[in-house]
């Protein structure tokens, strides 16, 4: 019950319980909380198994999510293949123009001037790329 809770926090709880509630009424209210905890917890296994016999043994609380009913019951293996194929090839094309963006920045960054002098890397030489007052 307390998986995600240390020692140190178990231990601020309970005196922060026992000042705010008072040593004689702390054991009623820790009682309280766990009756209702447990209630809780009924209540969502009953919806759960409500849902279960209503839509099949083989349903999964996580099959309601948008994404995976429509991949799960609309849509084959092959036709997610096929729809997943030309986003995988449109990353490719991506990744391969910013490479040829890198190289032909690093050529205009370092290439020769046209009479054959090498390029100042002066600020007005290269044209801006972030405008601030354009956005």
């Amino acid at each position: 019950m307390f998986e995600n809770l240390g020692w140190w926090e178990i231990i601020v709880l309970a005196l922060i319980g026992l000042f705010v509630f008072g040593p004689d009424r702390l054991p009623k209210v820790i009682g309280e909380a766990g009756r209702m905890l447990r209630t809780l917890r009924q209540m969502a296994r009953g919806a759960s198994a409500e849902l279960r016999d209503e839509l099949g043994t083989d349903f999964e609380i996580e099959d309601l999510h948008p994404k995976r009913f429509v991949r799960k019951h609309l849509l084959s293996e092959e036709d997610e293949a096929a729809l997943r194929k030309p986003l995988k090839d449109a990353m490719r094309d991506f990744e391969e123009l910013t490479h040829v963006d890198e190289v032909t920045e690093a050529y205009r960054d370092e290439g020769p001037s046209k009479n054959g002098k090498a390029k100042s890397s002066s600020p007005e030489s290269r044209a801006a790329r972030y405008d601030s007052d354009a956005t």
